[in-house]
């Protein structure tokens, strides 16, 4: 299959296959017009990458887990060790998520949202105190 149908079916993007292919995460065949030609192994590929781009894995935990995926040899401990890195890291997301939320909250709780000129959200702004990034 072409790279559009490839696309369609793996719900990629045409420009992340691409890419995907620049950074050599996969290769495709080429046919004989130097198209890009997707068998069924390549679609698995990109189904496994889109999936856990969506998850959140890197894009070096993705390739990790292609280069798994190929061994038929490999432990599923090791896979298990990669996604239990993953789920610490949507974990340590979701609390910088959940502060930021309480933050925001609080910035709005304590603006009163009338015509005068005072705004407590732009004083936290300017003069908050610098808050790690989510």
């Amino acid at each position: 299959m072409n790279i559009g149908q490839a696309s369609a079916r793996s719900g990629l993007p045409i420009k992340t296959i691409r890419y995907y292919e620049e950074i050599d995460l996969i290769r495709p065949d080429r046919a004989e017009n130097g198209y890009r030609d997707f068998d069924d192994g390549a679609l698995d590929q990109l189904n496994l990458l889109a999936q856990a781009r969506i998850m959140g894995f890197s894009l070096e935990e993705c390739r990790s887990l292609l280069a798994l995926d190929a061994d038929p040899e490999r432990h599923s401990r090791d896979v298990r060790a990669l996604a239990e890195h993953n789920l610490q890291a949507v974990r340590d997301k979701i609390t910088s998520l959940q502060a930021l939320e309480a933050r925001l909250t609080d910035l709005i709780g304590r603006c009163h949202g009338d015509e005068a000129p005072e705004c407590a959200i732009l004083d936290g702004l300017c003069h908050g105190a610098p808050q790690s990034r989510a």
